[in-house]
């Protein structure tokens, strides 16, 4: 977005705007994320296809040689890492910086951790293009990938914790200005969001570090491979949180406003990300319980902390509830339920959002059964997953950052958005279609379609390979078109972002619709007006619910797996 045409005065704003430095970074990650969310969709377009036995792969050979797992791949690491990770940098950082009304005391540190990011992004996409590191987004041993891979995705990580380490300077600053004063709402739930990513990410740093980089350069002759999957999930579990924690910033601190209201209860919000903070990490083993080697009674501590976490969200959906039926009274609405038809459904941004928590209360509900263990193994590593992965990372992240893209990106370009009738098509277009698909999804995953393995066309896809194709063939279909009305959506949605930056009516002067609230700050207890308290809750569960059973596997580990490259 750095390069975009922008009308002079807003350029003259922008010149003198103290915030400059961080609606800069805005724009270059928010481009990125967008860039790597609609390659990554691209390449789902293609999966869904292929499952339908039309390979459009042999056409891009050339591109990508490794075919379906190589496109796979692409969609997982563009979509969940790439396009998550960088979106939500470029939002805290800006979000960070205008809740404290301040902006980042370290202008040197937002650059570098934007070029660290980009430098390990860049690293990372050269062994995957090059068909050197086909090992999915999960990228489980024994599975190996080009030692610049793990290298590259361990650079994009560690450049996210120089953010946090921009936000604490920036509080430590903003405190000692403001000593009497509670914590901007908005900068709390960034700080805290960027907490809880910097201690999730322990686990998968020690697994680059110790097990993977070692073993791909080839300075160690093998790895543990459940040691490297233990640690994966260390982070893997709580990732989902890190995306989705952005998007309750945005539902609870300027979706109210959007729709003409006010924010229910700032200290219910405040529970909400606390809880978060201490409770998403310690539970990752719930996604292991087929996994040997691990008790079954830290896999029994791990569901009842997986079924802790739904309260939090419970919160969450209380509290926004809550705001949206004041915004609805306010706008005129009336009855048990008659307010929600007065809500702005109209506006893109709030349509978009409102969706994605409708289609996340669904995700919320297959959640609870992936998290139970006999049910668990009946959906293990079936199609039911990726029906539950896209309403949840594909949803409720996904289709939030694209609302939220409706008033974001005329605020970064300082234009008005070129449509917002487009914005509301793309809308309804992603609700359609993700219905469709992630219902059909589940449907044949209790059926025993297999995930993440290559269905369409021979010999793959014929009742010699699998049982029960003939019911497949019946709902393949019904999913594929799911998956091409959401193309549909996204193709409406790219088209609007680049007529909005290239054509949309000069507005420089707009403002990030933080929303006031019913129960504000002055209802806030000391205690939810602190960082420390929660940090050290959430490390001291993680060592109760992790240390022995890492403790147990680093004691016994063996580095003596060797690498497969099966493609």
């Amino acid at each position: 977005m750095a390069a975009i045409t922008r009308p002079r005065g807003a350029e003259r704003v922008l010149a003198t705007d103290r915030f400059a430095t961080e609606i800069r970074l805005a724009r270059l990650n928010i481009l990125i994320a967008f860039i790597a969310l609609a390659l990554g969709g691209l390449m789902g377009v293609l999966q869904i296809l292929q499952y339908n036995g039309i390979d459009l792969y042999r056409f891009i050979k050339p591109i990508l040689p490794g075919g379906y797992y190589q496109g796979l791949t692409l969609h997982g690491v563009l979509n969940v890492l790439v396009f998550t990770t960088f979106y939500i940098i470029g939002f805290l950082t800006l979000i960070t910086a205008k809740a404290f009304d301040k902006p980042l005391v370290h202008k040197g540190l937002g650059w570098f951790t934007f070029w660290l990011m980009l430098g390990g992004l860049l690293m990372t996409a050269l062994p995957i293009l090059l068909n050197n590191a086909t090992v999915l987004f999960t990228f489980y041993p024994p599975l190996k990938a080009d030692g610049f891979f793990y290298l590259g995705l361990t650079l994009v990580v560690v450049g996210t914790y120089f953010l946090l380490l921009n936000q604490a300077l920036t509080y430590r600053v903003w405190r000692k200005e403001n000593p009497k004063a509670k914590i901007p709402l908005p900068a709390f739930m960034a700080i805290v969001t960027m907490s809880m990513w910097v201690i999730a990410t322990i686990g998968i740093a020690a697994e680059m570090l110790f097990l993977l980089i070692p073993w791909s350069f080839g300075w160690v002759e093998g790895t543990d491979v459940l040691l490297a999957r233990t640690l994966f999930w260390f982070t893997g579990h709580p990732i989902v949180y890190f995306w989705l924690l952005p998007a309750y910033i945005s539902w609870y601190t300027m979706i109210p406003k959007q729709a003409g209201g006010k924010l229910f209860s700032e200290p219910m919000a405040r529970v909400s990300f606390v809880l978060f903070l201490v409770l998403s990490i310690p539970i990752g083993i719930h996604h292991q319980y087929t996994d040997p080697g691990i008790s079954a009674i830290w896999k029994l501590v791990h569901f009842i902390f997986t079924v802790g976490v739904f309260f939090p969200s419970l919160l969450t959906f209380f509290n926004v509830v809550a705001s949206l039926e004041h915004a609805g009274r306010s706008r005129g609405g009336k009855g048990w339920l008659a307010w929600i038809f007065a809500l702005p459904w109209k506006s893109a941004t709030f349509t978009a959002q409102v969706f994605a928590m409708i289609l996340f209360a669904f995700g919320g509900a297959g959640g609870v059964i992936n998290a139970s263990y006999n049910l668990n193994l009946v959906v293990h590593n079936t199609a039911w997953i990726s029906g539950h992965f896209h309403l949840t990372v594909g949803s409720a992240v996904a289709l939030s950052f694209m609302g939220m893209g409706y008033w974001l990106v005329p605020y970064l370009s300082g234009r008005r958005l070129f449509s917002n009738f487009l914005g509301l098509a793309a809308s309804w277009c992603w609700l359609i279609g993700m219905i469709l698909f992630s219902h059909f999804m589940h449907m044949l995953g209790l059926l025993g379609v297999p995930r993440r393995s290559m269905l369409g066309g021979a010999p793959y896809f014929n009742e010699s390979t699998y049982a029960g194709v003939a019911e497949w063939r019946l709902l393949l279909p019904v999913a594929m078109v799911g998956g091409l009305v959401m193309f549909v959506s996204a193709i409406l949605f790219y088209t609007n972002m680049v007529l909005t930056i290239t054509r949309g009516q000069p507005e420089p002067n707009q403002q990030i619709p933080f929303a006031e609230k019913i129960s504000g700050p002055e209802d806030v207890p000391a205690v939810l007006d602190r960082f420390w308290p929660w940090v050290v809750g959430a490390i001291m569960l993680i060592a109760i619910n992790y240390g022995p059973t890492l403790y147990y596997l680093i004691s016994t580990s063996r580095l003596n797996i060797p690498g497969l490259r099966p493609w």
